[in-house]
């Protein structure tokens, strides 16, 4: 569908891609993956169209549509997030506008019997079989379906996007680029603002209904999920797998260790050879078989073992000043932007040298708790940093407030102080900023390596409270397991706010789990929080609310009779009783209208197909056939819609 010939790019007169070539098929689902600065998004572009190689080519046929979604891109702010996503129909609306202009013009015309009107009625029964075909019929339910799933809300449907941060803005992109349907997804970095549940929806939707995905991504589950094939870039070279990434990871140490033990063995019969030439080579007697161990040796094909990237990451965070036992004290504090609470009632201590994680779906407290430690935010409540603590915070944003006009070094010069300045360039090599790519302007850094680059400043100055809020996007799998290695080794206490399992696996000791306005304090490790909660994953926690409401946790000074009578759950009159209900009732009758809809289709869709089968096809019977199927599409449809709003409202009525 897609080929790619020959293709090679240069930077500054260092080659990142050399001469590769390979083929996108229909039905393909490829991994794209390769450390930080190998040329992932690089790729994505070029194919994209966005980018041009320095020599090779792209070619994409002219019936061959690709959509493409970046890692950091511009909105508009003038329009509702269903007018926005409206846009992806936009040529649906195209094609209806010129249906409404020919029916007008056939309505002028009296000329019933000239060429012309017979070659007007063509356009538009063509245009019209292309309408039906694209499912105008079906697009209001998609789009509100594709919206759901990606963690919106009805209530978000006619907020301006300007009222969203940057992470909701990059959902509406992708909900527009999913609707569009093109024949090619590029996604870079798709699930770096989406929560499990949202991640988890869209394994679904490009497993069951993209065409052709290539996709890059440091979620290694997602990736798992999704593809089929794995691509690799390294060192300029590709390396192509029809299989998906763990799988890839298992055959390719395979490869180079078959690689390595035929290249022994070769090297071993080599110098055999040559041995023996050597030693007989004066001797007549051994003439002929010296001459024919020459011949051997000059026909032997060498063995080439493929390049490895050896380089990595040494990462290290500074010894910890020795802070209070109690780097973080907090009691009954709370947030609220207008009449939205964001959470009440925050009440737990941290101690020192722990490791903790921030766990719960988007929007609900994680990164707003750590703007309130930091100061950034007022909040209520009591909040109280210990003795000598020394924050350091990494922000989900801190890569995009890079200076993109300066230098990777001068970023790092502005602010070192001391003789730290007189080690920057060692620094700068630890973090694989060696040599010329310190000199690199910030603005031509991949997402990963201005990532890095942010990282450094946060070692700069020793601090004994680490808060990480997704310190893992844009990171290559590598990298995050030397991050994760770092935290692991550092001595003083650590705040993870972070979607990822296997990151957080085995990296801390006590989970804070945010929802429904409350957070709790979960003792264990990330898979012993799970298997309180018995559930598989973070995603059916965020699914599957809790049986009983979670008790906060105890104050100093409250007795426990307050404590729980401050939880005791608010009972509803009867009117309200009566309303959810009938609310109920509407919701669960819409599911079943559906249900009935799709049982009278399927049963008319069987009708049409039992009389083409016996012979009897009438002129219309494939157009009633195509357009039963169309009906039956847009009704299950309207079902898996009905049947979300239910459980949204089961799930509510059951806090």
């Amino acid at each position: 569908m897609i080929s790619i010939n020959n293709l090679s790019v240069e930077f500054s007169a260092k080659s990142l891609f050399d001469n590769i070539s390979y083929v996108i098929n229909p039905r393909d689902k490829i991994a794209l993956v390769g450390k930080n600065g190998a040329g992932k998004s690089t790729m994505l572009k070029i194919i994209a169209g966005l980018q041009r190689p320095t020599s090779g080519t792209v070619a994409v046929p002219q019936d061959v549509s690709v959509g493409y979604l970046p890692q950091q891109m511009v909105l508009e702010d003038t329009l509702t997030v269903k007018e926005e996503v409206r846009k992806a129909f936009s040529h649906i609306d195209g094609m209806q506008a010129r249906i409404d202009a020919m029916t007008a013009e056939m309505a002028e015309r009296t000329d019933y019997d000239s060429p012309g009107y017979h070659a007007l009625i063509e356009r538009m029964s063509a245009l019209s079989e292309q309408l039906a075909m694209s499912g105008s019929d079906n697009c209001e339910a998609e789009m509100e379906k594709t919206l759901m799933g990606l963690g919106f809300v009805r209530s978000d449907f006619d907020r301006p996007t300007a009222e969203f941060s940057g992470g909701w803005r990059m959902r509406i992109e992708l909900a527009k680029l999913l609707l569009r349907r093109p024949d090619v997804l590029l996604l870079d970095e798709p699930t770096n603002h989406l929560d499990i549940e949202s991640i988890q929806w869209l394994e679904n939707f490009l497993s069951t209904k993209a065409k052709a995905v290539v996709l890059v991504s440091h979620d290694r589950a997602f990736i798992d999920n999704v593809t089929n094939r794995t691509i690799e870039i390294s060192l300029g070279k590709i390396y192509d797998y029809a299989v998906n990434y763990s799988h890839f990871v298992e055959l390719r140490q395979e490869r180079i260790e078959q690689q390595m033990r035929a290249y022994q063995n070769q090297q071993k019969q080599i110098a055999d050879t040559e041995q023996f030439i050597e030693r007989f080579r004066y001797k007549a007697t051994k003439a002929v078989q010296v001459q024919s161990r020459m011949k051997q040796l000059a026909k032997i094909e060498r063995i080439e073992v493929d390049e490895v990237d050896t380089s990595h990451l040494s990462l290290r965070f500074p010894p910890a000043p020795r802070s209070g036992d109690f780097p973080l004290i907090l009691e009954g504090v709370g947030k609220a932007y207008g009449e939205h609470q964001v959470f009440d009632g925050c009440t737990f201590t941290i101690r020192r040298g722990e490791k903790v994680a921030f766990v719960g779906k988007n929007g609900e407290g994680k990164s707003t708790l750590v703007k309130c430690i930091m100061g950034e935010i007022p909040f209520t409540g009591h909040l109280k940093v210990g003795h000598n603590v020394k924050i350091g915070y990494f922000a989900q944003n801190q890569a995009q407030l890079l200076d993109g006009d300066i230098s990777v070094f001068d970023t790092i010069d502005r602010v070192a102080v001391g003789d730290i300045r007189l080690k920057i360039r060692d620094i700068l090599g630890a973090f694989m900023f060696g040599g010329e790519a310190s000199d690199k302007k910030v603005k031509v850094l991949s997402g990963g390596e201005k990532t890095r680059l942010a990282m450094i400043r946060l070692l700069l100055e020793p601090v004994n409270l680490l808060i990480l809020d997704e310190p893992t996007n844009h990171l290559d799998m590598k990298t995050k397991d030397i991050l994760k290695q770092a935290i692991k080794d550092f001595d003083g206490t650590v705040i993870v706010v972070s979607h990822d399992r296997e990151f957080l696996d085995g990296l801390v000791s006590k989970v804070y789990e945010f929802g429904n306005g409350r957070v709790r304090e979960c003792l264990g490790g990330i898979y012993e929080f799970l298997e309180k909660k018995r559930i598989a994953s973070l995603h059916e926690l965020e699914r599957n609310k809790p049986a009983e409401q979670p008790k906060p946790e105890k104050k100093a000074t409250a007795a426990p009779a307050a404590a729980e009578a401050s939880s005791a759950k608010p009972r509803l009159s009867y009117a309200e009783q009566r309303e959810r209900e009938k609310t109920l009732r509407r919701a669960q009758k819409r599911v079943d209208e559906a249900e009935a809809d799709i049982t009278r289709l399927e049963g008319e869709i069987a009708a049409i197909e039992a009389e083409i089968a016996a012979g009897n096809t009438p002129p219309d019977i494939y157009d009633r056939h195509a357009a039963a199927n169309k009906a039956l599409e847009n009704a299950m449809s309207l079902w898996e819609l009905a049947g979300m709003e239910l459980e949204q409202l089961q799930q509510r009525y059951a806090m």
